[in-house]
């Protein structure tokens, strides 16, 4: 006779917690309880995806959404026990599983990866450092804020909405800086190619302004080290304002 250890029982309920439909339920568990645990699952999960994801779950409607959810359960083997890792776990299912999502807007996959980088500044445990001095000039060293990201897309999904469903992607790509800034508010800008890669050169060990526009300048021949100047210090100045750029100490 086999013998069945707690590892074996523990299995076999997790299998029917997670796809009922196929795993037949342990004998030995009253039904009622095994309903109470099913239902708190698929609650609980859905509930903090729906919540990472407004948009989506308005736009795919409950339906498609709750097929969703639950192959997501069934299919999908989290890397990470935690729940507030769960949306980027949901993400990762939508991005390695393109089938789940067939039939849905060809932009559902990027306006979930957007409204995952929210969530995600929302819940970054990094701070912005303090700005060293308050006035930005050609001499200043500016570095990108850690609650900075710059995204770019092929739809615009910061304006997808129920009553704007692109069904093809503009001619030009969509850039963004989604960031938090030290109300703990997080915002999204829209960009240019030039703000782009002006913003790029501040990433990693930081840059100092007047070189920045020297850099900008041999990427873009056309422009003139003045003419960069009078656009790019007024740009940095603003994006240090808007907590996208900030000011280290020595």
């Amino acid at each position: 006779m086999t013998r069945t250890t707690l590892a074996d029982s523990q299995r076999r309920l997790a299998m029917h917690l997670r796809d009922p439909v196929s795993e037949p339920a342990p004998a030995d568990i009253e039904p009622r309880r095994l309903q109470i645990y099913r239902d708190l699952i698929y609650r609980n999960i859905e509930s903090f995806i729906r919540k990472g994801f407004p948009v989506l779950h308005t736009l795919m409607g409950d339906q498609h959404w709750n097929v969703l959810i639950r192959q997501f359960i069934v299919e999908h083997r989290c890397e990470s026990p935690y729940f507030r890792d769960i949306a980027g776990e949901f993400l990762s299912f939508i991005e390695h599983c393109p089938a789940a999502v067939d039939g849905q807007p060809e932009f559902v996959p990027e306006l979930a990866h957007y409204e995952w980088v929210e969530l995600a500044l929302d819940t970054a445990g990094q701070s912005i450092p303090d700005n060293h001095h308050d006035e930005v000039t050609e001499q200043s060293f500016c570095q990108l804020s850690p609650l900075a990201w710059l995204l770019r897309y092929q739809y615009p999904v910061h304006r997808i909405r129920p009553d704007f469903q692109p069904t093809e992607p503009p001619a030009e790509p969509t850039l963004l800086a989604v960031y938090r800034d030290r109300t703990d508010r997080v915002r999204f800008l829209e960009i240019n190619a030039v703000t782009a890669r002006l913003i790029a050169l501040f990433d990693g060990q930081g840059m100092v302004v007047s070189d920045a526009m020297v850099s900008l300048s041999m990427a873009l021949p056309d422009w003139d080290r003045d003419r960069l100047m009078a656009f790019g210090l007024p740009l940095v100045c603003d994006l240090v304002a808007r907590d996208i750029l900030y000011l280290p100490g020595p």
